[in-house]
This record gives structure tokens, C-alpha cells and sequence, in this order.
């Protein structure tokens, strides 16, 4: 068994350590600074919890020393300050960040580091990329990556038409910071919330519109290798408009942590929602113009004998896949892992991939 800590308590934290050890292979410490929060982690032979404050930097070390990894599921603004102290404890570091600068910060010490530092372990950035990825290998040339996901109520009944299914200041995060984008072939940054569009899966109608941090590390993986790359995020109509109201004409992209209060305050959460995953990659192949997609749904279900929402399973069983490949030599152990050195095929044959699986793997047999 592989000791490995988590560090934060809340929905995904838990369910990652939920996930981790009912699968027999891992010992879990659960680490937050908040004993309360700790209190709502599942009992479990294979979990133990440590009230730690992050910005203590010694008694992190101290944690994490003789680990096999740390998985961090805390708020993106101590990213940074987890990898570090990963680095100097010398054990593999996976987090799910969305957040660009983090991210750039975690390729910066990775360069020195003797063991694997993987950010972005999830569902956007994370399999989102993976997927994209495994498409654009599908093509001579590449013409357009378009990424769409979103984490939706099943049973909308709000004028956002959205429940808090995730972090709030991940959700405040992507809608403020600027997003990047491959436009005519050239990196630029792009206005989060911009560009909405409509489209209909399934008999649904969505909108989608810019976010940050989507994309992860594929804008330095495909430049110029492809003349358009844009990730967007999915929701029901009319929650663009309202949300950038919040934002702008109330001034709250200013007063975050009022924002946060609000929300909340006002919207309730929910297990049941519906993870929307829709890739398009054009391109040419053999002289011809061809577009392939990847659409799928994954809806919140019981895991490891509770019931999780969609968010929550594909979150954790992405960055548990990934731990899983690392403990197993499938991927690199050293320096900095970007998602898309990581096979699709691979990680859907992973038991915590396999949470993804089930739409791939029909349309695979009707191929």
C-alpha cells in the first residue's frame, strides 16, 4: 500500500480519499485546517486526518515526508505553496488547479525536482485534454480544437439555471481571470465570459462561453500546429447574461469574496448533475477536410458504497486515474507531466477512468 495525503476536506478532497481507499491499494491522510471540515471525511481503516495550515510551511514537510504523493484538492491560491513543499519532502505532487500563473509556477520548480509534478489532475483542465489530445493525433494537419465542458443541475429551477456543484472561487475564478486561446494561429489571451454560442446535445440546448484555465497546457503543446484552440464553458441559457451583470455592472469581479458569500448563500448544492463533455477537432486527412467528435455525459451515481455527483466523480477519478498510472510506471515519474502525454486509451482502462468510459467504449464498437 502507498501512503498518500490529500489536502483539503471539502466534496472532492473526500471523495478522492473515499475513492483511494476502498480500492485496498492506498493509506490516505486527509489534511485541512479545518477540524470541522475533517469531522465529514469518512470513517475508514485506510484514512487518517492532520489539522495542518498550509502556511506552515515546516509542519507541511513534516506531513508529506516519506509519502509516495500528495494530491491536493485546496483552493488554487495554495498551489504553489503545496508543490514547494512537495519538492523539498521529494514526493510526486498532482493538484487540480485551474489556475494558469499556478500552473506556470508548479513547471518552474518541477525543473529541479527528482519526482513527478502533475497539476491539472481533472475534468477541465485534465481529461479534457487527454481527449483533445488523442483526437488531434487522428490528423495530418490540425484546423480547430474546440473544448466544451460543463457541470450542470439535472433539474434546473433558478434564474442562473446552475447549482454549486464545485469550488466557488474555482467557479468565480475561470469566469474573471483571462483565457488563453489560439486564434489564426497565434497565442493570445481572450475575455472570459466572450464569446457565447448556442448548441444542442441530446435534444438540450446549451450556451457555452470563455473561461480560464480550460485548456491547461495544450495553447504550448499546439501552437503553431493548429490555426484554432479555444476551450469554453457549458451552461443553460441565460446564465451568461446574468452572471456578467453580477460581475460588471454590480462591480463583484472587484469583491470576490462577497460574490462567494452570495452564491453560497443563495444557490443550492446538488448530487444530481450531469457532467457535459463535447470535443471537435477538424483538420485534414489524406488531402480532405474532416471533423471527428467526442461527446459524452456522465451523471452522478453511487461510488464506493455513496452516492457522488457528477462533478465529483469525474474530478476524483480523474486525478485517482492518474495517481494510479503514476504508481504503476505508465507515465513519467520525473519533472513535469502535462495531461496530454497521458493516453486516452489508457486512462479509460483505468479503474478510475473507467468512470468515463461507458459512452467511449460504444462508440468505439460502432466504429
Amino acid at each position: 500500500m502507498k501512503d498518500i495525503v490529500v489536502i483539503g476536506a471539502g466534496k472532492i478532497g473526500s471523495t478522492i480519499a473515499r475513492m483511494l481507499a476502498h480500492s485496498g491499494d492506498y493509506r490516505v491522510c486527509v489534511a485541512d485546517r479545518s477540524a470541522e471540515q475533517l469531522q465529514q471525511v469518512e470513517k475508514h481503516d485506510a484514512v487518517s486526518t492532520a489539522v495542518v495550515d498550509i502556511a506552515d510551511r515546516k509542519a507541511l514537510v513534516t506531513l508529506l515526508s516519506g509519502k509516495f504523493a500528495v494530491l491536493s484538492a485546496a483552493p488554487f491560491h495554495l498551489t504553489v505553496a503545496i508543490a514547494e513543499a512537495a519538492a523539498e519532502a521529494e514526493i510526486h505532487y498532482l493538484d487540480l488547479t485551474e489556475d494558469v500563473e499556478s500552473t506556470r509556477q508548479v513547471k518552474a520548480i518541477a525543473a529541479e525536482a527528482r519526482t513527478a509534478f502533475i497539476p491539472q489532475c481533472g475534468l477541465a483542465p485534465g481529461f479534457i485534454s487527454i481527449v483533445a489530445n488523442d483526437l488531434s493525433r487522428h490528423f495530418d494537419t490540425l484546423e480547430s480544437v474546440r473544448m466544451r465542458v460543463g457541470a450542470l443541475p439535472q433539474y434546473p429551477s433558478n434564474a442562473l439555471n446552475y447549482n454549486l456543484t464545485w469550488s466557488t472561487d474555482g467557479v468565480i475564478n475561470e469566469y474573471i481571470e483571462p483565457c488563453e486561446a489560439i486564434v489564426e494561429g497565434s497565442l493570445i489571451e481572450v475575455p472570459a465570459m466572450e464569446e457565447r454560442e448556442e448548441f444542442s446535445l441530446d435534444g438540450v440546448t446549451y450556451e457555452a462561453f470563455n473561461t480560464s484555465g480550460g485548456l491547461g497546457t495544450l495553447c504550448e503543446t499546439l501552437k503553431g500546429k493548429v490555426r484554432t484552440l479555444n476551450y469554453k464553458t457549458i451552461r443553460y441559457p441565460g446564465h451568461a447574461a446574468i452572471f456578467k451583470a453580477l460581475l460588471n455592472d454590480l462591480g463583484l469581479r472587484h469583491r470576490r469574496e462577497v460574490l462567494k458569500d452570495i452564491l453560497e448563500n443563495a444557490l443550492p448544492t446538488t448530487t444530481q448533475d450531469v457532467v457535459v463533455i463535447f470535443v471537435t477537432v477538424s483538420g485534414f486527412r489524406e488531402g480532405r477536410l474532416v471533423q471527428e467528435t467526442y461527446a459524452n455525459k456522465v451523471y452522478s451515481g453511487v461510488v464506493a458504497g455513496r452516492m457522488q455527483s457528477g462533478i465529483q466523480i469525474t474530478t476524483a477519478g480523474s486525478i485517482c486515474a492518474v495517481l494510479d498510472m503514476l504508481a504503476e510506471g505508465k507515465i513519467p515519474t520525473k519533472g513535469f507531466v502535462r495531461q496530454e502525454d497521458i493516453a486516452l486509451d489508457t486512462f479509460l482502462a483505468n479503474r478510475f477512468g473507467h468512470y468515463y468510459a461507458q459512452k467511449h467504449e460504444t462508440e468505439r464498437a460502432a466504429s
